[in-house]
C-alpha cells in the first residue's frame, strides 16, 4: 500500500501487541512471520499504518489514530468496503484483503492492506523536481488525469452502487462541516469567519451533476510513485471513500494547491510542493478536468470555499485532539494559527 521510505524503527513504533496480534491472523487463516519485524511508516497526521510480513509477503496494517474522533472518520469499515470492491476494476486501488472490527486485538478496528513499492512525494518537498519544471508540470497533470480515471469508473461495475448518498451531496457537506466547526467552539475573530463563512456557503444554490466515486483527498502523498517515471503505482488512503459531486473531490485537491502567490499559511501547510516552478495553476488544473471530463466547472468556486473551510476545520480539529495542553504534541501545536489562516483565505474568496 507505501513505500518503504521513512519507516520508523520498532522501537520508535507506536506499540502494537505482536502477540495477540499473530493470534487472532492464524485463527483468521493468516501467518504472521515470527522473523520480522512490525515497522510503523513515519509519514501521517491521523491513521496509522504498519509494514509486516504475512505469508511471506510485505503486506500493510492500517489503524485508525487514538482519541475521540470525528463522527464518520476514519472509518476502516468503509475503507474496507471500498478498496475489496474497487481493486477489481480500478489499477491505482490497492486490494483491502481483511477487516477486523474486533476491538480486543489490538484495541481499534483495522485492515490488511496490500503493499505497493515505490516512492511518494512528502508535503511540499520538491526535491525529485528541482530545476526541472517540465517534470513538475508533468507531475500535475498526472494528478488531475488520476482523479479523472476515478471519476470514470462505473460504480455499478465495481459492485459499489449504493455507496453514500449522493442526493445533496454538497448541501449535507457544507452543514456537516458548520456543525463540526461549531463543536471545536471557535473563539474570537476564527469565531466571526467560521460564522461568516458558514453562512456565505448556507446562502448558496449549487447546481446537480452525476454522482461518481470520490476519494475526497487526492494529493501526492496519496499517490505512491514509480521512482523513474513519477507515474502512479497506488492511490491510497481511502477511509472517506464514497459518491458524490466530483467537484468535491476537485475543490479538495485544489485547497492543497499553493501557489507562489498565496498568503503565508497556505505554504506553512505544506501539503503539497505545487508552489514550485513548472506546477500548474489552480485554475489551470481546474479547466484542464473540466476538458478531460466535460464537467460543468460553474460551481467550483463556491465548493472552493466549503474545502478550503474544511481545511481549516481540519486543521483546527487536529489542534484541538493533540495539540494543546502539557501532553501537547508537534507539529499539532501550530495549528490553530495555521486553520486561522486557512479560514482567511477561504473568507478572501467569497464573493
Amino acid at each position: 500500500m507505501t513505500t518503504r521510505q521513512h519507516l520508523r524503527a520498532a522501537s520508535d513504533s507506536h506499540p502494537i501487541d505482536r502477540r495477540r496480534l499473530a493470534h487472532y491472523l492464524e485463527h483468521e487463516g493468516f501467518q504472521l512471520d515470527p522473523g520480522a519485524q512490525i515497522q510503523q511508516f513515519a509519514a501521517g497526521l491521523a491513521n496509522i499504518n504498519y509494514l509486516l510480513t504475512i505469508d511471506d509477503i510485505p503486506v500493510v496494517l492500517r489503524r485508525p489514530p487514538d482519541g475521540v474522533l470525528p463522527p464518520g472518520a476514519h472509518d476502516m469499515g468503509r475503507e474496507h468496503r471500498v478498496l475489496s470492491h474497487l481493486s477489481k476494476v480500478f489499477p491505482l486501488a490497492p486490494d483491502s484483503m481483511h477487516l477486523c472490527t474486533d476491538q480486543e486485538v489490538i484495541g481499534v478496528p483495522f485492515q490488511l492492506i496490500e503493499y505497493r513499492d515505490g516512492i511518494v512525494i512528502k508535503g511540499d518537498d520538491s526535491s525529485l523536481l528541482a530545476g526541472e519544471p517540465e517534470k513538475a508540470r508533468s507531475v500535475g497533470e498526472m494528478l488531475v488525469q488520476t482523479m479523472a480515471a476515478l471519476h470514470d469508473v462505473d460504480a455499478a461495475t465495481a459492485g459499489l452502487a449504493d455507496l453514500g448518498r449522493p442526493e445533496g451531496f454538497i448541501d449535507r457537506a457544507i452543514t456537516g462541516w458548520r456543525k463540526r466547526a461549531a463543536r471545536l467552539e471557535p473563539q474570537g475573530a476564527m469565531a466571526h469567519l467560521v460564522a461568516e463563512i458558514g453562512g456565505w456557503l448556507a446562502r448558496q444554490k449549487i447546481g446537480s451533476r452525476p454522482a461518481t466515486l470520490l476519494h475526497c483527498d487526492i494529493k501526492l502523498d496519496n499517490l505512491i510513485l514509480d521512482p523513474q517515471s513519477l507515474q502512479p503505482v497506488a492511490l491510497v488512503d481511502w477511509d472517506m471513500g464514497t459518491r458524490g459531486d466530483p467537484l468535491f473531490d476537485l475543490a479538495t485537491m485544489l485547497s492543497y494547491w499553493t501557489e507562489a502567490g498565496d498568503p503565508a499559511p497556505m505554504h506553512t501547510m505544506a501539503q503539497m510542493p505545487t508552489a514550485a516552478a513548472g506546477f500548474q495553476t489552480r485554475d489551470e488544473i481546474a479547466a484542464r478536468y473540466g476538458q478531460i471530463t466535460g464537467t460543468d466547472l460553474s460551481d467550483l468556486p463556491v465548493i472552493l470555499v466549503l474545502c478550503q473551510f474544511k481545511l481549516a476545520t481540519v486543521f483546527h480539529q487536529l489542534h484541538a485532539t493533540y495539540g494543546r495542553g502539557p501532553d501537547a504534541r508537534e507539529p499539532y501545536r501550530e495549528f490553530a494559527d495555521l486553520s486561522l489562516g486557512l479560514y482567511e483565505f477561504a473568507h478572501a474568496n467569497l464573493d
